[in-house]
């Protein structure tokens, strides 16, 4: 045991790692439906390997918490940015609004319990879980009363686990229950309404197919692969063919002939091909005749040859060859999918997804634009570089009638990641991020910044419940739900935002970053976050000032 204590204070990557797999370990246990999760497990290990003494650097906690927020801004930075235009004002009036009752309840607690601006300013900081109360209230205090400042950082550490752990349970347990909202339905509805797309997993439906048939009807024997696709109204594709008697299999070209007894390669929508089955001939299963490479590939138009052309005038020159045709998908604009309208002038950036013989759609992304492959590299230069430039704005502080004003570096953080994810959504050339590499920033860093809180704060938490009690941590537990049941009540019913946001609203107006992570652990989507940013960035700001009211009160 000695050994082990030793060990965990001269490498304390150990115990962050030690907290990070029992955290992970632990979250995954239910009583029949209730579980703490990932988030709220880990900081109570966090908390209990915290009781060795350790401390971790203040750096790493906020490495990892900028790495999450950055992901999370990166992911869902071209819906925000939609959603901006259009519940922006509301999302601002409404932080304020749960700011207010924070302060509110912060205020009300203290003069109940005779707390001295410095208790009462951390009982706001940690139940209210925003650093940016903490950092202020220091300031403006060690300036007059520097022994009094002294408790801040305790109330602070009383306080704050449960403000990051309560508020994550209640929004993403018990706070939907309380609204009776299917959070995961919910957000499922907001990626439908908005034109995300969900792939089906694991059905055997597939819309698009190739199927072997043997020519047997004699309309198209004798006629060219231009004749007989031009006969199936282009909804087929005629691209291999094994002619009767030998047992080579060639490519299709427009003036390839059919015979009788000609096995082909069919391509098409599934029910096209069924339909064509009775017009050509019986289906066969020839898999060599069946075995070749086609891809689903998204072509991002940048080539002078797409301007001034309208959809239609690029389907028909260049996704009809007979024997090489390609299948339109679908096709975006700015992020948006928009409806496949032959008239619709092409603009550069939109982005068509095909589907084709592999060397077919290569050819046609050459000649339009640029493929946009999905694979799991990542552009690491693009964010390490878009999360210190957020960082370096959000360090710049204003002064504003002796109030410092200042983002934070956290919100510089995800605010980066909302810029680089919008970028990337418009200029699909750089800054690619990989689903995996996004999973593992929002995991990683979310929860390695939770385990960081824990064991940095479990001396003070102990120390803190020693000599001012219970009565401070219930303090900090009012603190922390007050402004989310306003904040629940007000979003629901008088700013009326849409269920699949309205969590990650709240979670935003009230500062709690561990709330966000547990909410998109209920909702299994990325949703709640859409809501979230604006929230957040604006709480920063707004506490900050509410803070010398609060002081100034005292």
């Amino acid at each position: 045991m000695n050994f082990f204590i030793s060990a965990l204070h001269d490498n304390p990557d150990i115990a962050i790692y030690l907290t990070l797999a029992l955290g992970a370990w632990f979250g995954t246990f239910k009583i029949g439906k209730f579980s703490l999760g990932v988030v709220t497990s880990t900081l109570i290990a966090g908390l209990l390997i915290g009781q060795l003494n350790l401390h971790i650097s203040p750096v790493m906690q906020s490495t990892f918490f900028d790495m999450f927020l950055f992901a999370v801004g990166y992911a869902v930075g071209p819906e925000f940015i939609r959603a901006l235009k259009s519940d922006g004002l509301p999302q601002v009036i409404f932080t304020v609004i749960v700011c207010l009752s924070g302060l509110g309840t912060a205020i009300v607690l203290g003069k109940i319990f005779h707390y001295d601006p410095a208790l009462t300013a951390g009982l706001l900081s940690g139940g209210y879980t925003n650093s940016t109360v903490l950092g202020v209230a220091s300031s403006v205090m060690s300036q007059n009363a520097a022994a009094a400042a002294a408790l801040l950082p305790v109330a602070y550490a009383v306080t704050y686990p449960f403000g990051t752990a309560g508020s994550a349970w209640f929004l993403a347990t018990l706070g939907p229950k309380l609204m009776k909202i299917n959070l995961p339905e919910a957000c499922r509805d907001y990626e439908k309404t908005h034109g995300a797309t969900q792939e089906i997993k694991d059905s055997a439906y597939i819309s698009h197919v190739a199927r072997a048939l043997t020519v047997q009807n004699s309309a198209f024997i004798g006629k060219t692969v231009a004749d007989a696709e031009d006969m199936l109204g282009h909804k087929i594709f005629i691209r291999r063919i094994r002619q009767q008697g030998n047992k080579n299999i060639v490519q299709c070209e427009a003036d390839t002939v059919l015979s009788q007894g000609d096995e082909i390669i069919a391509s098409g929508r599934l029910k096209d091909i069924v339909a064509c089955q009775k017009q050509i001939g019986p289906e066969s299963a020839d898999i060599n005749l069946l075995n070749f490479a086609t891809e689903k590939l998204d072509i991002v138009l940048s080539k002078k040859t797409t301007q001034g052309k309208t959809l239609g005038d690029l389907v028909y020159s260049e996704f009809n060859r007979p024997g090489h045709g390609i299948f339109l998908l679908g096709i975006t604009r700015h992020d948006e999918a928009v409806t496949l309208d032959m008239d619709m002038p092409l603009k550069a950036g939109d982005v068509l997804t095909v589907k084709g013989e592999g060397k077919d759609v290569a050819a046609l992304a050459a000649k339009t634009g640029y493929a946009d492959r999905n694979s799991n590299t990542s552009d690491l230069m693009f964010m390490c570089a878009g999360i210190a430039i957020g960082c370096l704005v959000g360090a710049v502080t204003i002064h504003v009638g002796g109030i410092p004003l200042s983002l934070g570096t956290n919100v510089g953080a995800i605010v980066a990641g909302v810029i680089c994810g919008y970028i990337r959504s418009v200029k699909r050339t750089f800054g690619k991020i990989a689903n995996p590499a996004i999973w593992l920033l929002n995991n990683l860093g979310l929860n390695g910044f939770i385990a960081i809180v824990g064991i940095n704060a479990a001396s003070g938490f102990i120390g803190g419940l020693q000599h001012y009690g219970l009565p401070l941590f219930i303090c900090g537990i009012i603190v922390t739900l007050v402004p989310l049941i306003v904040g629940l009540l007000l979003g629901r019913y008088v700013f009326r935002f849409h269920p699949g946001i309205l969590f990650g609203v709240c979670a935003g107006a009230r500062s709690t970053t561990a709330a966000l992570g547990a909410i998109q652990e209920a909702a299994k989507s990325s949703v709640p976050a859409i809501g979230y940013t604006v929230g957040y960035a604006v709480s920063r700001l707004v506490m900050a000032v509410l803070t010398i009211v609060l002081l100034n009160i005292y």
